[in-house]
């Protein structure tokens, strides 16, 4: 059997115009624009301006460590490097040492794994570059590249040939470049967005 219910009790508009003027506050209109006005402005990009506009200091700090300049200079340093540790790990490569090489030990397991270990390093450069994480940044890059030439021996691909592709790039639009590439390796890759 169900139950009666009440009739719901109708206020008088009178009444209600009276209760909803009690509720509001003077001085919400008031206390709403000060909070709208403590908001920080978006940053905005190099060179603009605007009267008034004041970056969040947790931005310039962010920006002052990123943009000082690398005081990382040991003597003899420079791009040749990677050549040397291309050398290096293909050395380890051809001892198979996998009990005092990580660079053999790392092979040993299969080109999936070094590839998986190329990955999670440039992740961790990417994690830490996105934070402003600068010192961070230079061992992660570092990181990257030791594993990128791990993959290059792996896969049987000295550096000359990769500098080889980067020269035959140098002056060409990235836009032109991105152009010409096969449309075999677009839809391969499944996607038009590759860089």
């Amino acid at each position: 059997m169900a139950k009666a219910t009440k009739p719901a009790k109708v206020k008088s508009a009178d009444k209600i115009k009276r209760v909803g003027k009690a509720k509001k506050k003077p001085g919400a209109k008031i206390k709403a624009a000060k909070t709208e006005k403590k908001k920080p402005p978006l940053p905005l990009p190099g060179g603009l301006k605007v009267k008034g506009a004041k970056i969040p200091k947790r931005i310039r700090k962010v920006e002052a460590r990123v943009l000082e300049p690398l005081s990382v200079s040991p003597a003899g340093a420079d791009a040749m490097i990677l050549d040397q540790l291309w050398q290096t790990v293909e050395q380890r490569r051809l001892a198979g040492d996998i009990a005092s090489s990580h660079s053999a030990r790392l092979m040993a397991r299969g080109t999936a794994k070094v590839a998986q270990k190329f990955g999670e390093e440039a992740v961790e450069c990417v994690i830490e570059a996105t934070i402003g994480n600068r010192a961070a940044t230079v061992l992660e890059s570092a990181d990257v590249l030791y594993h990128l030439m791990v993959v290059l021996v792996d896969a049987g691909i000295r550096p000359a040939e990769v500098w080889a592709e980067l020269a035959r790039r140098q002056g060409i639009s990235g836009i032109a470049e991105k152009a010409a590439r096969p449309a075999g390796i677009i839809r391969a890759a499944g996607t038009t967005k590759l860089p």
